[in-house]
């Protein structure tokens, strides 16, 4: 006795009959991935896309600087209001 796919799997089955793409569907990509090389090629050789990875490593390094800054920055806050509620809590007493 022979099996098929279709009877051994019949659920997967219609789940590729519904989910295959059509061959406007897989134009459209070939079409798109096509568009996203030329794209990737033209920033490879252009003197720009140069340019723009370094100004985006200089604003991720700006961020991390940032990040690390506020870090002090929240904790010398947070000591300050602390000091100045117990203040006011002595003050009051």
């Amino acid at each position: 006795m022979q099996c098929s796919r279709s009877s051994v799997f019949p659920l997967l089955q219609e789940f590729d009959e519904q989910t295959s793409p059509t061959l406007l569907e897989i134009t459209g990509m070939k079409v798109e991935l096509a568009k996203l090389y030329t794209t990737i090629q033209t920033l490879i050789h252009s003197e720009q896309g140069q340019d723009l990875i370094e100004y985006a490593l200089v604003v991720a390094l700006i961020a991390f600087a940032a990040t690390a800054g506020m870090t002090t920055v929240a904790t010398n806050i947070n000591t300050t209001f602390s000091n100045i509620g117990t203040a006011l809590t002595a003050a009051t007493a």
